[in-house]
């Protein structure tokens, strides 16, 4: 039987404030790496970060900031570098107990356009960040992989041992570093874990840019009284998984005892699907209780994009049995959260509210 949040997070999360380890967290600046940041800086942990800038945001770390204070802060030590420089890669494992790598480029759209970019950052820069975790005796190396590895598998919902041909540079990408990962777990004893992402979602997602998610797009479109978007007929079906449930995804694989769960791969979503019209019609009426002025709108479409998956939603039970995983958040959970941390913004007015 499955273990509870209670007693495997919440167990987890007690564990290391008895016991804080030094933790790197590549991507520290973007979306989840500074979600994972905050956490582990209010459990009393010591955090380098390595970034880039090429797509995280000083904004977002400065709201780290802002939340665990001074105190909190001063445990965390930023390194800007490239995981494409195998130098850098050594200096940010160096002394590191556990590597929360987060470091990738996303968007499959861009992937199509430029692959020889997501070649070098996803999986070159990933082999080098697992060899330089290796050569430091680095103790877990837990790494951000992607539902899009399921690629044409046409089985709902996706297991993780059953996978077809991918469709994107960027999901080959990916396949690929689990691939890195289960072989350094092989060959050199590094345990390693690899979470498959579906649809995260949540504060501090970037919704500028041609490659943005659709849910910060979306929200940053309705609150200025504008028209959505849809690729397709709406019908696309996605797994959303709001942000605090991959931290905890992150906090589990990192501190598991399980020799079972090492040099495995995980789904880390809800076990849900939830059609473009149906986030559209939801996100919308939670807009509209915030702010009643604004018009109501119908979205308009556009054609499905190459490369994407039409249907997806996982089956989270290895994740439950072996890591203990229990999503605290479901998709309506997490959207009002979500709407109402950026209706705050739009409302502060900031210079660049919504690059956070």
């Amino acid at each position: 039987m499955a273990p509870t949040i209670d007693s495997a997070y919440s167990h987890a999360r007690a564990h290391l404030q008895q016991q804080p380890q030094r933790w790197l967290v590549t991507g520290v600046a973007g979306f989840i790496g500074s979600h994972l940041l905050e956490t582990l800086l209010l459990l009393g942990q010591s955090v380098r970060g390595l970034d880039n800038f090429l797509t995280g945001h000083r904004h977002n770390l400065a709201q780290v900031r802002a939340s665990v204070g001074e105190a909190a802060w001063r445990r965390f030590e930023l390194l800007e570098g490239d995981i494409r420089h195998a130098p850098t890669c050594a200096s940010a494992c160096a002394g590191i107990d556990i590597v929360l790598h987060q470091a990738a480029l996303g968007s499959v759209p861009r992937s199509l356009r430029e692959p020889q970019l997501y070649h070098d950052i996803n999986l070159t820069g990933f082999v080098q960040m697992l060899d330089a975790a290796r050569t430091a005796g680095v103790q877990r190396f837990v790494y951000a992989s992607s539902s899009a590895v399921y690629g044409d598998h046409p089985g709902l919902p996706k297991v993780e041992q059953h996978t077809g041909a991918c469709l994107s540079p960027y999901a080959l990408s990916k396949y690929a570093d689990e691939l890195y990962a289960q072989l350094h777990g092989r060959c050199y004893g590094v345990g390693t874990v690899g979470l498959r992402y579906f649809n995260v979602f949540g504060p501090r997602q970037d919704p500028l840019g041609a490659y943005a998610a659709v849910i910060p797009r979306w929200l940053s479109a309705m609150l200025a009284g504008e028209a959505v978007r849809i690729h397709g007929d709406g019908s696309t079906s996605r797994d959303f998984c709001y942000v605090d449930n991959a931290v905890q995804a992150n906090l589990l694989a990192a501190t598991s005892v399980q020799p079972q769960a090492l040099n495995q791969v995980f789904n880390v979503a809800v076990n849900g699907r939830t059609t473009l019209l149906e986030l559209h019609a939801a996100m919308q009426a939670m807009v509209l209780e915030i702010r009643p002025e604004l018009p109501p709108s119908a979205p308009q479409h556009d054609a499905f994009r190459a490369g994407d998956v039409r249907h997806s939603q996982a089956d989270i039970g290895k994740a439950a049995s072996l890591l203990g995983y229990a999503p605290a958040h479901d998709v309506r959970q997490g959207l009002r959260r979500t709407v109402a941390w950026y209706a705050a913004r739009a409302d502060a007015a900031m210079p660049s509210a919504f690059i956070c």
